[in-house]
């Protein structure tokens, strides 16, 4: 089976491999054996992604300065891998919290955000969320409503947001509003971002969505009705949240790339094993030369997504830019693990369309990477303007 000692760098170092291994046993012992009753109650876990945090596994990005485990983007990955083949809605909460806020605290928080909010972040004492979307904007960020006035030294908050993940299980969500308003309105440089505690008043999540995949995942939409902030809630400089914010959104591709690898492995896994039992004419299907040119193509497809993706991360640890390498490894990561997935419910025939197989429900949580954290689309949009030096 494709795991990943197959990397093309010819294995991993010993903190890797203590990584991944004890990544990998948790989600065997923990995750697995519960995805499909979570994924059909939309249960979200919380105590297990608590486990997780007292592991580390939610600051694993974070330098051990603030309670972090410190480590490169590659290991992160590949235990984001293990997390991903078990159950990709928990591996959304971890590569939220590894990604985006751990960066955009990291980067641009002040000493005193960082001791409150960053180090228990890290620790796993703290569950945290990202709103960044609207009902009308998606793709184009830029278009935002939801807007903050100054209120003496603090800010008042009001709008909506739409798909903020943990939006209703989180203690502390990053939101990203307007802080221009008319005549002043300045698109992308008047969007600022505000660190928000979910039991703030004003502070209103929505019912969890009736996804088609990552059931398990916390999507809600979240109301801000006269949302009062103090000034220290502010992160950085205001009108850069955007900017921060796709920072930390290259990092967080990485991340659904590396969910999108775990889950197209799994299916591939599933398919191989299922290649050996399933009997046709008196012989396993594995015999058959069309199946096992279905399941040399998924093996090629899944070992070249990894490649990419490690790839990428490899250059954000020698700090080069990875706009659109990140690009490339969440649009190649996303589309393989739909395409794999559809050849592993096709090789299970009628019984991959039921939801007591397995890749049923690989095959819906792989649509959404295709989707989010910007679409296929988008990213072709990134490649294109790095080749072309936009």
């Amino acid at each position: 089976m494709t795991t990943v000692a197959d990397l093309p760098s010819g294995g991993l170092s010993d903190t890797q491999r203590q990584i991944v291994e004890l990544a990998r046993e948790f989600a065997r012992e923990h995750i697995e054996p519960h995805a499909a009753e979570w994924d059909r109650t939309k249960s979200f876990p919380r105590a297990t992604i608590d486990a997780l945090g007292k592991l580390g596994f939610l600051g694993m990005t974070v330098s051990e300065a603030y309670d972090g485990m410190g480590l490169d983007t590659v290991t992160y990955l590949l235990a984001l891998e293990e997390i991903a083949a078990a159950d990709a809605s928990i591996a959304v909460s971890i590569s939220i919290q590894n990604a985006i806020p751990a960066t955009m605290l990291s980067r641009h928080g002040t000493d005193a955000q960082k001791q409150r909010w960053l180090k228990p972040l890290a620790r796993g004492e703290l569950l945290v969320g990202f709103a960044l979307s609207e009902p009308d904007a998606g793709s184009d960020p830029a278009g935002m409503r939801a807007q903050a006035e100054r209120d003496g030294t603090g800010w008042v908050v009001n709008g909506m947001k739409a798909w903020a993940t943990n939006g209703g299980t989180a203690d502390v969500m990053m939101v990203m509003v307007r802080t221009d308003s008319g005549a002043e309105r300045r698109g992308a440089k008047g969007i600022s971002t505000f660190i928000v505690p979910t039991g703030t008043k004003g502070y209103r999540a929505g019912q969890p969505e009736d996804k088609m995949g990552l059931r398990a995942s916390n999507t809600t939409t979240v109301a801000l009705d006269d949302l009062r902030l103090p000034a220290d809630a502010l992160l950085g400089d205001e009108g850069m949240g955007l900017v921060y914010a796709l920072e930390g959104l290259n990092a967080g591709r990485l991340g659904i790339a590396a969910q999108a690898v775990g889950i197209a492995r799994r299916a591939l896994e599933h398919a191989l094993a299922y290649a050996g039992e399933r009997r046709q004419f008196d012989q396993p299907i594995r015999d058959f030369q069309a199946v096992q040119f279905r399941l040399a193509d998924m093996a090629t497809r899944v070992a070249a997504a990894r490649a990419l993706t490690h790839v990428a991360a490899a250059a954000k640890d020698r700090g080069e830019e990875i706009r659109h390498r990140a690009a490339m490894a969440k649009l190649f990561a996303s589309e393989t693990a739909m395409w794999v997935t559809t050849q592993a419910v096709q090789l299970f025939g009628g019984y991959g369309y039921m939801r007591d197989f397995p890749v049923e429900k690989l095959f819906r949580d792989a649509k959404i990477t295709e989707i989010y954290e910007g679409t296929s689309e988008i990213q072709r949009i990134v490649i294109a303007r790095g080749l072309t030096g936009r």
